[in-house]
């Protein structure tokens, strides 16, 4: 049976239309993905993210513990601030990638739901004489989203005169209708977007203050659809989708999710290795297609007579008017112009390899 958020009730009454997602059940859309799309590029959306966990890490020895698990450097980490990371196998194949929040006395750590019994129970296993808890804190908290360039538009109307986080992943605290809230910038595509990690006892009032600002100042829903065009059309990857514990970390093309410079932590051999070397095999790129029909993934990509590669993720993008795709390419053929054929529901099309994102950040 499908998770649901603490929402739904409150999505089915605002028009959405749903679908299930890694075992969660969220809305695809809200009766428009087009229009949808339309607002994260030009207004402010709303975006349910109940698919997120969050685990805290409390004790005197979880920087040290953190240190040696995770895939980039958290010494330069003050209260308030952030990073993004990966957890690695000792292959140095991607577990998880996780948002790293720093706070006084205490790390929390947010990622994908699905991943939640893979990522503890790998702690877990390497938790031995460290004096370090783990606490799962999705069971109190839920998360909400807000992007698009009148994001912070909304909640400066919301909020005042409260300040709002500057760089991205730094956090701070808010108040929204007596809900104590941790407010995270995580700017995207080159527009504000800000994170709300809510108490799930107030999620529906503090859904219904960023929608009901005011008619200029309020955000509007957004479902899974146009979510993923965006995504794509900024070539982000997404675990699940565009890599896996199948992949190694320098594969995927994260590179801001580690630190060549910070010593030892499990799977580094494995990613110094591959540094020396000077490259991987293959490597995600981005590819703009031929013709009015995304490919899907799966599809495997030809060029002189061979499979080169294969399609991981594929949209439509409205603002190229083209379909773009993210796939994996062995190393001879990742460079920008590069034509290649992917092979669709038995026919052809002709795809050129692209720098990402494929849409300059305005």
């Amino acid at each position: 049976m499908s998770k649901q958020s603490s929402l739904t009730d409150f999505h089915r009454e605002n028009g959405a239309v749903f679908a299930e997602y890694e075992g969660w059940l969220l809305p695809r859309h809200f009766g428009d993905p087009a229009a949808e799309y339309r607002v994260l590029r030009g207004a402010a959306g709303l975006i349910d993210l109940s698919q997120r966990a969050l685990l805290q890490f409390t004790g005197p020895d979880r920087l040290s513990f953190l240190q040696g698990m995770l895939s980039n450097d958290l010494r330069s980490l003050n209260p308030f601030a952030g990073q993004y990371a990966a957890i690695l196998t000792q292959q140095g194949k991607v577990i998880a990638d996780v948002r790293v929040l720093c706070a006084m006395n205490s790390f929390y750590l947010d990622f994908w739901e699905n991943l939640k019994d893979k990522v503890i129970g790998h702690f877990q296993r390497y938790l031995v004489a460290d004096d370090v808890e783990i606490s799962d804190r999705s069971i109190d908290y839920t998360f909400l989203a807000i992007h698009g360039p009148s994001a912070e538009l909304v909640l400066e109307k919301l909020l005042r005169d409260t300040p709002l986080p500057t760089r991205p992943k730094q956090h701070a605290m808010i108040d929204i209708n007596g809900a104590a809230i941790c407010i995270i910038r995580e700017d995207f595509g080159g527009n504000p977007a800000f994170d709300l990690v809510v108490p799930r006892a107030n999620a529906i009032n503090v859904a219904h203050a960023l929608t009901e600002t005011g008619r200029q100042f309020s955000a509007a829903w957004v479902g899974e659809e146009a979510q993923n065009i965006l995504r794509v059309e900024n070539g982000i990857p997404r675990y699940g989708l565009d890599f896996n514990e199948n992949n190694l970390l320098l594969e995927v093309g994260i590179d801001d999710a580690f630190s060549f410079t910070k010593g030892c932590y499990l799977g580094q051999e494995i990613v110094e290795r591959i540094r020396s070397r000077g490259h991987v095999n293959k490597k995600l790129c981005g590819l703009v297609l031929d013709g009015s029909s995304p490919a899907a993934a799966g599809d495997s990509i030809h060029t002189d007579g061979k499979v080169v590669g294969t399609i991981t993720s594929s949209v439509l993008s409205p603002r190229l008017d083209r379909p773009i795709a993210l796939g994996y390419l062995g190393k001879e053929y990742w460079n920008p112009g590069t034509v290649v054929s992917v092979e669709h529901k038995g026919s052809t099309i002709r795809g050129t390899v692209s720098k990402v994102p494929f849409i300059a950040s305005s």
